[in-house]
């Protein structure tokens, strides 16, 4: 079978989202995944709420989230996408930023919305990844960005 013909996997809870990523809270960025179509692209979910520690401070009275933020989700989700593309969801992996490119913020991200995760791979070369992400609000672009990544063992302790 090749990576063009597996089939589409989720939805996926948050539990098997945390089996996939090391992050927890507060990092975690990514409440569900609603489908994975390995080695090809991932379409998740983050829910925003008030709650979030960093509306706290960006910003009083104006609540938006950080677009490193949203970048940092985009990048949870593909996280999700390579391991489970390359069956690696609970062997202790980390996929690490290598670059971050073109990003480009296009509408505010406020509480109450559910941010639309989409991530598609533009390359998989053994452990370094090429992809391209857009975070949507409903039918809005919120943000874009092109990143690179590279899967690796956590450093030693």
């Amino acid at each position: 079978m090749s990576a063009g013909d597996q089939a589409a996997i989720g939805p996926l809870d948050v539990t098997r989202v945390m089996a996939a990523l090391p992050h927890r809270y507060p990092m975690l960025l990514v409440d569900r995944v609603e489908e994975i179509i390995p080695h090809r692209s991932i379409r998740a979910v983050k829910a925003v709420t008030i709650n979030e520690g960093f509306f706290q401070g960006h910003f009083p009275g104006r609540p938006i989230m950080p677009g490193v933020l949203i970048v940092e989700a985009l990048a949870q989700a593909a996280g999700v996408l390579a391991v489970e593309s390359l069956g690696l969801a609970g062997s202790g992996k980390l996929v690490y930023f290598m670059a971050i490119e073109e990003a480009k913020f296009r509408a505010p991200v406020e509480p109450g919305v559910l941010l639309g995760l989409q991530v598609e791979v533009v390359q998989m070369r053994g452990k370094i990844c090429k992809f391209a992400g857009r975070a949507m609000i409903g039918e809005t672009l919120a943000a874009e960005a092109r990143f690179t990544a590279m899967i690796a063992d956590p450093p030693a302790a």
